[in-house]
């Protein structure tokens, strides 16, 4: 048995060498890569091949703490870090009528909907929320708000801190759709986080659905949606059908009555591979 495990050690040793000198061999007259391996799946580039883009260099964020909000990846669209409401809007031509309160944006019953000036398509979304404390209410009427991409698309937004509620209907769900695969969230007053990973639907020329719509979402670093379909937009107590549009759309952050508070929002656009 040891002289089995030498030999195989031996061999995975030589094969690493040689690995290593057919790389350096190429001179360095060359980017690092091959042109003699096999092709990948869809023609454009082989394994290793050294003229494949590299990746465009981006500086990661700083993680928020319960006091401190932290910083976006150099390469996000910043849509509020604790300044003012420029870049959203009431959605009907107006300015945003919500108010901001030590570098959070707090929700105003009334006020409508905020709604971003930018829209997006395929993105990674982040956002930090905390219901208000002390908690008023029960169900739906604790702390509800409600992250909707596309202003269709509904990650909702809600207390659910020891606050039984219908099971697509509680944070972390897509509402109406799909419950979240854990319960993550923290007491009432705390700051809590969503990132989002959201693929668009893609619609034929005739309007009809080619791929519907996917959310990744973790709360607070917990995977609740695992790429999970989206049927449609959201609907209370119903299930709506898509209707096409078009390939990029507002953020809107709901008005449902409740002061829920909003920090540290922040948009990457996403591309497919090897797309421009």
């Amino acid at each position: 048995m040891t002289r089995h495990r030498r030999i195989t050690l031996a061999t995975a040793t030589f094969a690493a060498g040689f690995c290593a000198f057919a790389f350096i061999a190429q001179g360095d007259d060359q980017r690092p890569g091959y042109k003699d391996t096999p092709m990948l799946p869809g023609g454009l580039w082989r394994v290793h091949d050294s003229d494949r883009p590299w990746p465009e260099v981006v500086t990661p964020g700083t993680a928020s703490t319960q006091d401190q909000p932290g910083r976006a990846p150099s390469d996000a669209i910043v849509l509020f870090d604790g300044g003012d409401l420029s870049k959203w809007s009431d959605g009907r031509g107006g300015d945003a009528r919500w108010e901001v309160q030590d570098g959070a944006i707090v929700a105003k019953r009334g006020a409508g909907s905020l709604v971003s000036r930018d829209e997006f398509g395929d993105c990674q979304l982040h956002i930090e929320f905390a219901a208000p404390n002390p908690p008023k209410g029960d169900g739906q009427g604790r702390g509800n708000s409600g992250v909707i991409l596309f202003g269709r698309y509904e990650i909702q937004v809600l207390d659910s801190y020891e606050n039984p509620t219908y099971a697509d209907g509680g944070a972390g769900a897509i509402y109406g759709q799909h419950p979240p695969l854990v319960n993550a969230s923290r007491p009432p007053g705390q700051w809590q986080t969503y990132d989002i990973l959201f693929t668009a639907p893609r619609f034929k020329e005739d309007g009809t659905v080619e791929t519907p719509a996917y959310a990744t979402v973790l709360h607070n670093g917990v995977v609740v949606q695992n790429h999970a379909e989206i049927y449609g937009p959201m609907a209370f107590r119903d299930l709506v059908s898509y209707q096409a549009h078009g390939p990029k759309g507002p953020l809107v952050l709901q008005d449902h009555g409740d002061p829920v508070r909003f920090r540290n929002i922040w948009v990457r656009p996403l591309k497919a591979a090897d797309a421009d």
